[in-house]
């Protein structure tokens, strides 16, 4: 059984390695607040597109995927199923396009802390990554 799970484990692990994660990080937080918002750039070296499905994080109740939509002159966000990452390709969560948003944060992230975030893609699976704080006003 246990050489069942290695081999599991082993075959696995190609498509981990497919996805990889740059730049990761989150606004600083004012005392009080209740969310927080990360970015980072999603590079998928597969052939295949895949799709971020899900992440979480033990410093907040719930992470939800968000984009920004231009309303006439009004900009919105709204939550969304994921994300596509197209294969052989990539995709940037920055300021003003896409974010992480992390709801009902335990406490605030304070600049230079580092936070984990897991993250599942429908085909690469699950990864831990993570994202390191910066100020309140970082624009990146």
């Amino acid at each position: 059984m246990r050489h069942a799970l290695f081999l599991l484990a082993l075959l696995a692990t190609p498509a981990l390695a497919q996805i990889e994660i740059e730049n990761a990080w989150a606004r600083a937080t004012p005392p009080g607040a209740k969310t927080a918002a990360g970015y980072m750039t999603i590079r998928n070296k597969s052939s295949s597109p895949d799709h971020l499905i899900r992440a979480a994080s033990p410093l907040a109740a719930r992470v939800e995927t968000h984009v920004h939509l231009h309303d006439g002159e009004v900009m919105r966000m709204r939550q969304v199923k994921g994300y596509d990452i197209p294969a052989n390709g990539s995709l940037e969560l920055k300021p003003g396009i896409a974010h992480l948003m992390f709801v009902d944060i335990k406490r605030p992230f304070k600049e230079g802390e580092k936070i984990p975030v897991t993250l599942r893609f429908e085909r690469a699976g699950e990864m831990t990554v993570t994202f390191t704080v910066g100020r309140v006003d970082m624009q990146h």
